[in-house]
């Protein structure tokens, strides 16, 4: 109901609009929240804040790109402090982390499981466009409620590492991002060390597999969806716009030129224009689609599919575009697997089964239970 009733406040293709209706939506929130929380009603205040924290989100999306457009600072920002209200106000509370990565730090929370102890720990990573606060109402309660422990996290060319913040662009190599969470997790004497699991969603379907590549301390791994990498799906858009097959075939060593018609079909187009030249060039640090596509070149489970050990599930869902080579990665992997699908006749074929992400946790978290049932 508050995203329909916000939804008819905005005229179409207004991008100003559309963050001032979210934003509204979202301070209306916050100030329930505060009314929630004078009156001592700490789970309708940490419910608001959690509803408000995915509107700030929804606010800022169409102002992607570099340079930063200072309202999607603000409304970033906004959304953290929802996000750290609602942290607080959990039993026991949410514990805010900062996990050193090489030169800088992530940011995260650890989210206990009620009743705190010693339990299974989900590490949850996120893909191109969410944050910490959607994995958290997209993973992490739902880990909570089955007693594991969940340890969400901004890694590079995400959240706040990404220039909203520290201005760090992302990278392929997730196993390196991946290596000092899981040394976080390890000091911890709450955290069963045997029984450690890692899951993404969207882009993070290829970026769990590939840390669980390299990094092999984890019990297991999810992926949602199974992704191969970016550099199959963009070559197989650049083949369906019209670019010659000796262009694709060179990839990604062309010359800016030789991409020249296809950067001006995509400027033309307001989805493409925002998906590529907004949001795809700034999350990879980019600064031409020549130099995007060498970026993405380098996501890829070429030679590394092999490598992963523990058991790991991978999901497909039936209308996902992402999902295309769920199989592929599945049919590639020699560890215990199991493949999931999901379709539409369920309500659960779009991506990430975000229309219905509850019938996900069930499959996901059954699958898990018996994983570390053996452990």
């Amino acid at each position: 109901g508050e995203i329909l009733a916000t939804i008819k406040e905005i005229e179409p293709g207004d991008d100003d609009g559309w963050y001032r209706a979210w934003l509204a939506t979202a301070d209306r929130l916050v100030a329930q929240a505060d009314a929630s929380a004078a009156g001592r009603h700490p789970v309708s205040a940490r419910e608001a804040c959690l509803r408000a924290g995915v509107y700030y989100g929804n606010a800022y999306r169409p102002l992607y790109g570099s340079p930063v457009d200072p309202r999607l600072l603000e409304a970033f920002r906004r959304q953290m402090a929802a996000l750290a209200r609602a942290a607080a106000l959990f039993d026991p509370p949410f514990e805010p982390l900062e996990i050193p990565c090489e030169s800088t730090t992530m940011p995260g929370y650890f989210v206990p499981a009620p009743g705190g102890g010693r339990r299974p720990l989900l590490i949850s990573t996120n893909g191109y466009d969410a944050t910490i606060l959607e994995m958290c109402v997209g993973t992490a309660l739902a880990a909570r409620r089955r007693g594991y422990h969940c340890l969400i996290f901004d890694g590079p060319g995400q959240g706040g590492m990404l220039l909203f913040e520290q201005g760090v662009a992302m990278r392929p190599d997730w196993e390196e991002v991946v290596r000092p969470v899981v040394d976080h997790a390890l000091e911890r004497d709450d955290v069963d060390p045997a029984r450690i699991a890692l899951i993404g969603w969207s882009l993070g379907g290829y970026l769990a597999p590939r840390a669980a590549s390299g990094e092999h301390r984890l019990a297991a791994c999810l992926a949602d969806p199974g992704l191969w990498g970016l550099f199959r799906g963009l070559k197989a858009r650049m083949a369906a716009a019209g670019v010659p097959q000796a262009v694709i075939e060179a990839l990604p060593d062309v010359d800016e030129s030789a991409l020249a018609p296809v950067f001006e079909g995509i400027q033309a187009d307001r989805g493409a224009r925002w998906a590529v030249a907004r949001r795809g060039l700034w999350v990879q640090g980019a600064g031409s689609l020549t130099d995007f596509v060498r970026r993405s070149s380098g996501y890829t489970m070429d030679g590394r599919a092999g490598a992963i050990r523990c058991p790991t599930l991978i999901a497909a869902a039936e209308d996902d575009p992402l999902s295309f080579s769920a199989r592929d990665l599945y049919d590639a992997l020699t560890c215990p697997k199991t493949f999931v699908r999901f379709t539409s006749a369920e309500g659960a074929g779009e991506h990430c089964e975000i229309l219905n992400r509850s019938l996900f946790h069930q499959r996901a978290f059954d699958w898990l239970d018996e994983v570390f049932r053996q452990t």
